[in-house]
């Protein structure tokens, strides 16, 4: 069992449902090692968005609205940051707003990223999990450290009826070690 090919499973039986689509970026076209994983998702599942991360969130609470269960990549924790006005003002609060008319689902894909073999520099290697964790109360937030967490996390995350949405956490370092 290997990190990556049990994240590459994961994203199998996400496309296998009829309601899931994928978006982000370099989800369609190649540009980080999670482009790697959908190599089996098939195209009319993938919508490539440019680096606009706020919108992003947007459309996938927007999806999970109206019924889709969007998985939405993010490579790394860095650029889920400027996301966080979608994430911890909308998509965690959206069920109280509503008064339970709206329980979006959305499974948020993110990485810690690689260090090895070439350090991308700070701005590319950030872990907010924690902080994460303390600014939601409706997102489960679940760091897939070892390769067996990783099929039954994702396959949680898209079968809770809860109205709880989740970020999944991998480690790029991981991709190639484990």
């Amino acid at each position: 069992m290997k990190y990556f090919d049990e994240l590459k499973k994961s994203m199998e039986y996400l496309a296998s449902n009829e309601d899931t689509i994928f978006l982000g970026q370099a989800v369609e076209y190649p540009g980080t090692a999670m482009t790697n994983t959908l190599t089996d998702v098939i195209e009319s599942k993938l919508y490539e968005f440019p680096v606009t991360e706020e919108f992003q969130m947007g459309t996938s609470i927007g999806l999970a609205m109206n019924g889709f269960v969007p998985v939405s990549i993010f490579p790394r924790w860095n650029f889920l940051i400027l996301a966080v006005n979608q994430i911890v003002g909308h998509l965690d609060k959206m069920s109280t707003i509503s008064q339970g008319g709206f329980n979006p689902k959305v499974i948020i894909r993110t990485s810690i990223g690689s260090e090895r073999p070439l350090h991308p520099h700070l701005q590319h290697v950030g872990d907010f999990t924690e902080a994460f964790k303390l600014m939601t109360t409706n997102i489960d937030i679940v760091r897939l450290d070892e390769p067996e967490d990783i099929f039954e996390s994702y396959k949680h995350a898209y079968e809770r009826n809860d109205g709880v949405s989740t970020i999944l956490v991998e480690y790029g370092d991981y991709y190639n070690e484990k």
